[in-house]
């Protein structure tokens, strides 16, 4: 699924937006990028209550859709028709 996403160049439809760019504002501190003091970055909203508890509710929303996809989601695919010698036709 990784691959996908990185070859076609989408973003995950069930992501978390303020933790994603907590997360990625992490990552570039812990990579040696100066902290910029100060100013408010990208992560900043991930700091305001209230934007956390909004981005939970649509979690909690995303989640009952990815559920009804789920359920509607066949693991085998098609069936196959196979032809040849598994059906001994000639």
């Amino acid at each position: 699924m990784i691959w996908h996403l990185l070859a076609k160049g989408e973003s995950y439809v069930w992501a978390r937006p303020l933790l994603h760019a907590k997360k990625l504002r992490d990552l570039e501190l812990k990579a040696g990028h100066k902290a910029t003091r100060g100013q408010k970055g990208p992560a900043h909203a991930n700091n305001i209550k209230s934007l956390r508890e909004e981005e939970r509710r649509w979690v909690e929303q995303a989640e009952t859709a990815y559920a009804r996809f789920v359920t509607g989601w066949n693991p085998r695919g098609p069936k196959r028709v196979r032809a040849g010698a598994a059906t001994e036709e000639r």
